[in-house]
């Protein structure tokens, strides 16, 4: 893997940082007129005493945070990530042990203060906005994708902080700040897989007050916990009828040392992130929030935070493909010269660049819609205010709706778009590529599973189409958004004529009325929508990018819109042929 500083050789993730952000929204938003500071001021805290007083600490305390993770990272994550891959999980009579590897470069990140990333400065963590996240994730991820999901594991601490009691909220997320405990989520099982409403695992409550647990969970990432650190596993559990579907569901927290790891998946890659079968009996649980409410509300709330932090995942997988083959081209001979300079090859790198463009700009613009709307409730809950009070705030409802749709639209593009890329990264690399002498194949494998997991391509569709043919309508949120984006500089004539056709797409799609072929055309519908999304953004960030770096974003937009309209055509198409079959037949 090339060794460097991930923050500073990525030109790209750069320019999101110093010019394509729009950090005076992001910083008023998570920084609450910077409270957390002037609590410091009054309090003294000790938590609170990196927590920045103005815009210009703030903007700096981001900087210096992703430059500490660019250099873990790039000169030391990296550097043992073929060996971790190598060496791998050991299993034994429910115990897991992890590469020693794995473990050293743990405590450097520990020993670096940049463990607790996804953790609030007032429970010890470093109390960071979504968008700086999932820069900070991007990089972990681009150095490797299991050590990444580790680090997300101990990090899980959003459903307590969100909905847990004082008390619990307290007992355990200032432990996974100081990285004590490790998290883990239990909602499948063997024979449920997405069909969570179904599941089967029961919670039933005893004469002292406590609540039991009893059943089977599968793919349940670090239910092992992480060397001799222990987890939470926030487990989902059915305290109604067989019958009752979703509505009987709850969720709970479940200590590690309460159930039995039965074994751990043998996978085709991320090799050193144990997936583990876990069997529950009469496992003592804490309900989390209200009865009843586990899958509609809190399992879903922690669910679409998971899928970013995938998206993000998939990301740095994706840019490390990239950024080898990068190299890798600019090194091989072939028929007198470097083969970047072969336009089969050049072409290849070329559409990686620009498609990495565009996933990088739909991430941190669904960062965004989570920044704009999450900590309105996160604040308002440590100051009193009802969540009630604070759904009534109309930006937060219109960020709520946004952030809603450009998780799951995010999770698919970058995902899929990802596995393109790492297959043109290894057929840039050729017979060599295929060996386990490159990085490149154990970065073939790894970002296989990340359009399968969190949800596959075909579940974020279902969560996305009612929200882009609603969100269409002509009072829809998502139409209001896209115009207001469009108004604030000067849209091009291919973008205009693109739009068109995003129009024509759900307008010709609205009209089946046939449920079983509006499922069938539901992708070229969601499709599309990130199409047109995503050339939007990156016309938008030309104007905003540094002069130097302007010509080279005009070229990778026109580019990229280019392909987009040729996309949207062909779906536009496809949409219109299955019409004409069905009032045909």
């Amino acid at each position: 893997m090339i060794s460097n500083n991930y923050f500073h050789d990525n030109e790209d993730l750069k320019d999101h940082f110093d010019s394509l952000t729009n950090w005076n929204e992001i910083v008023e938003a998570y920084e609450e007129n910077f409270s957390d500071y002037n609590e410091y001021q009054k309090s003294g805290k000790e938590e609170l005493a990196y927590a920045p007083g103005n815009f210009e600490d703030a903007i700096e305390y981001y900087k210096q945070t992703l430059d500490a993770c660019g250099d873990i990272s790039g000169k030391n994550i990296s550097q043992v990530a073929k060996a971790m891959d190598e060496v791998g999980l050991k299993y034994k009579d429910g115990k897991v042990t992890f590469p020693k590897e794995m473990v050293d470069v743990v405590e450097k990140i520990k020993a670096a203060g940049l463990l607790p990333y996804g953790i609030h400065r007032h429970y010890g963590g470093l109390g960071l906005p979504s968008v700086v996240q999932s820069m900070l994730s991007e990089q972990v991820s681009r150095g490797d994708g299991a050590l990444a999901i580790t680090l997300g594991c101990m990090n899980l601490a959003e459903t307590v902080e969100r909905f847990g009691t004082d008390e619990m909220i307290h007992e355990y997320v200032p432990k996974m700040a100081a990285g004590e405990l490790c998290g883990a989520m239990a909602l499948t099982e063997p024979n449920y897989g997405s069909d969570l409403p179904n599941l089967q695992t029961k919670a039933v409550k005893g004469e002292d007050g406590v609540w039991r647990i009893t059943g089977t969970k599968r793919f349940i990432t670090h239910a092992c916990g992480f060397n001799e650190i222990p987890s939470i596993i926030l487990t989902l559990a059915r305290t109604g009828t067989t019958t009752s579907g979703a509505r009987g569901l709850s969720f709970f927290l479940v200590h590690s040392k309460d159930v039995f790891v039965a074994s751990i998946e043998k996978k085709m890659g991320l090799h050193c992130s144990p997936t583990c079968e876990v069997v529950f009996e009469n496992s003592a649980g804490i309900l989390i929030g209200e009865e009843g409410k586990g899958l509609i509300k809190y399992s879903m709330a922690m669910m679409n935070q998971a899928r970013l932090n995938i998206a993000a995942q998939a990301m740095g997988i994706a840019t490390a493909g990239y950024m080898e083959a990068k190299k890798y081209a600019s090194e091989r001979i072939q028929f007198g010269k470097a083969i970047d300079q072969i336009p089969a090859v050049k072409k290849m790198l070329d559409r990686m660049e620009r498609e990495i463009s565009g996933m990088r700009s739909i991430l941190y613009e669904a960062s965004r819609a989570v920044d704009l709307y999450r900590w309105k409730e996160e604040r308002g809950k440590m100051n009193g205010i009802s969540e009630k009070e604070i759904k009534k705030d109309e930006e937060f409802k219109k960020w709520e709706k946004l952030a809603g749709l450009f998780t799951p639209l995010s999770k698919y593009y970058i995902t899929e778009l990802a596995n393109t890329v790492a297959y043109d990264a290894m057929q840039i690399h050729g017979g060599s590529g295929y060996t386990e002498d490159y990085d490149v194949a154990r970065i073939y494998r790894d970002v296989r599973i990340t359009n399968i997991y969190e949800g596959t391509t075909q579940l974020q569709t279902v969560a996305c189409i009612g929200g882009i043919v609603s969100g269409m309508s002509e009072t829809g949120f998502f139409r209001a958004y896209l115009k207001d984006e469009m108004s604030q500089f000067a849209v091009s004539s291919e973008l205009k004529d693109l739009w068109t056709k995003f129009e024509t797409v759900v307008k010709e799609f609205a009209e089946i009325d046939k449920s079983q072929l509006r499922e069938e055309l539901a992708f070229e519908v969601v499709e599309s929508a990130a199409r047109f999304h995503i050339s939007l953004l990156m016309e938008r960030n030309i104007g905003r990018a540094k002069v130097n770096r302007r010509e080279l974003r005009k070229s990778l937009t026109e580019s990229y819109i280019l392909d987009s309209s040729a996309i949207l055509e062909s779906n536009l198409t496809k949409i219109r042929g299955k019409k004409k079959v069905l009032v045909n037949a």
